[in-house]
């Protein structure tokens, strides 16, 4: 008889912890993986004594279901999401619904819920943030895609979410692709966060010679000010992890940092939208970097560089590192939110800022504190068009540049790449210059190819052109 109130493809650690978390929440569920052996493991180990039933195919999966139909997929991105949807649609009636809880590229969402409307499905793309404990015990969600669909799987999406103040950490996002654009965004955020993090460890490490214990200490003492995060929570708890030989383990991590595309689609969007999304930009770069571990080595053979000993005052440098730490993290949201806005113009979702802040406040990778402050500037000017410009952020930043300043210059000294630091910081000063040198390179550009410009004594709209040589 079909009881369950809604079916899940996918058993890998993800899969397994939201099937759980469902089952926990009061909801019946039937779950489905395509190698057998994945739902033994499962339904004998974490899965045991819970009501959680299983399908060894698809058609039993269906059969399962109470109407309308609610399929969650947990798989690979890509072409097994459309493998997946096209086994399933001969078996559904019109008005069952497919979720996509994985990381698919915003495109190919467009394409799902604009096929499977015109077919009579619905279709939902959310993005799922929070990694494995997240999913067990409280993601955030950011489901877009058929909004016809929304009121069908919101009490259930809402209710698994981490909860931030009483509010889900799970908020409709908008049509088509918005759901997974977000969480695209969110993960671009995350690569630029993670990148600023590191650069401040290796200053602390290589810059102030502290030990682990110590770098540990000062990761704890920022995590309850100002940088309060998750990923800084985790940061202290890496530093205190040694080796089998009581030596340091994060030592012993080779230096070539894997990912797996999102920080990159992140950097494709920002350049097809013209938003300089610096940081993040180079974030991704950075791990391109760490990756030429080979070619680094080389060179530095060519380039040996000792790091001068730091004589000046260890707690002065630290507290001008959370500055530029703070002020750096600030920026790479500002931008995200840039992005995000030229998105939900160009495809006309109609993004609320605010309710993406809410639902970034809990179960993410992106946590923090720092969140409820942009929620404020959101819900106090819904249409505020850059984060630095709200008060808040204003005096943050002001603040903070001082330091900001002061790390990057002691960074440079000590000849340790900053890049993150300092793309943030140049795009700060590029982004407050009421004038800046592109004037130059619209006189080259109408010099060799006749491009034309505009003069500032002249009204907007009107193209001129000169004659720059004397020798043509």
């Amino acid at each position: 008889m079909a009881t369950a109130d809604i079916g899940l493809i996918g058993l890998g650690v993800m899969g397994q912890n939201l099937a759980l978390n469902i089952h926990d929440h009061g909801y019946g569920v039937v779950v489905y993986n395509r190698t057998p052996t994945k739902i033994e493991e499962f339904l004998s180990g974490s899965a045991k004594d819970t009501s959680i039933t299983a399908a060894h195919t698809l058609e039993a999966l269906v059969d399962g279901l109470a109407s309308p139909r609610r399929i969650i997929l947990m798989i690979q991105a890509g072409d097994p999401v459309d493998t997946t949807i096209a086994a399933l649609l001969p078996l559904l009636d019109q008005g069952d619904i497919i979720i996509d809880g994985g990381n698919s590229h915003f495109p190919d969402t467009i394409r799902r819920t604009k096929a499977l409307a015109a077919d009579g499905f619905g279709f939902i793309g959310a993005g799922i943030s929070g990694g494995e404990e997240g999913a067990r015990h409280g993601p955030s969600i950011m489901p877009g895609g058929n909004p016809d669909s929304w009121p069908a799987v919101q009490p259930i999406l809402q209710s698994i979410s981490a909860h931030v103040d009483g509010e889900p950490c799970c908020q409709w996002i908008g049509e088509g692709g918005a759901g997974h654009y977000v969480k695209m965004v969110h993960n671009g955020i995350e690569y630029g966060d993670m990148q600023l993090i590191a650069e401040a460890y290796q200053l602390m490490h290589l810059g102030l010679g502290m030990t682990h214990q110590e770098m540990q200490a000062t990761f704890q003492q920022w995590n309850k000010g100002k940088l309060s995060s998750y990923l800084i929570e985790i940061t202290a708890d890496i530093m205190g992890v040694n080796d089998t030989d009581g030596e340091p383990l994060l030592e012993k991590i080779r230096d070539t940092a894997g990912q797996k595309g999102t920080g990159l689609w992140t950097a494709m969007s920002a350049l097809e939208h013209g938003m300089p999304v610096t940081l993040i930009s180079e974030a991704v770069f950075a791990r391109c970097l760490s990756a030429l571990k080979t070619s680094r080595i080389e060179t530095s053979k060519h380039y040996p560089h000792q790091i001068p000993e730091f004589t000046g005052d260890r707690e002065v440098f630290l507290n001008q590192l959370c500055d530029a730490l703070y002020a750096s993290k600030i920026i790479s949201y500002a931008q995200g939110f840039m992005l995000m806005q030229s998105a939900s113009h160009a495809y006309q979702w109609h993004l609320d800022y605010g309710n993406i802040a809410l639902t970034w406040r809990g179960g993410c990778i992106i946590r923090s504190q720092f969140l409820n402050d942009i929620k404020r500037a959101y819900d106090k000017k819904p249409q505020l068009d850059n984060l630095l410009w709200d008060d808040f952020f204003v005096d943050a930043v002001t603040q903070s540049l001082s330091g900001w300043r002061t790390t990057i210059q002691s960074a440079v000294a000590m000849g340790l790449p900053i890049p993150a630091f300092s793309s943030a910081l140049s795009f700060f000063d590029s982004y407050r210059s009421a004038k800046t040198s592109a004037n130059l390179l619209q006189a080259q550009r109408d010099y060799f190819g006749a491009h034309t410009y505009e003069r500032i004594d002249q009204p907007r709209g009107e193209f001129f052109h000169s004659q720059w040589s004397q020798d043509t």
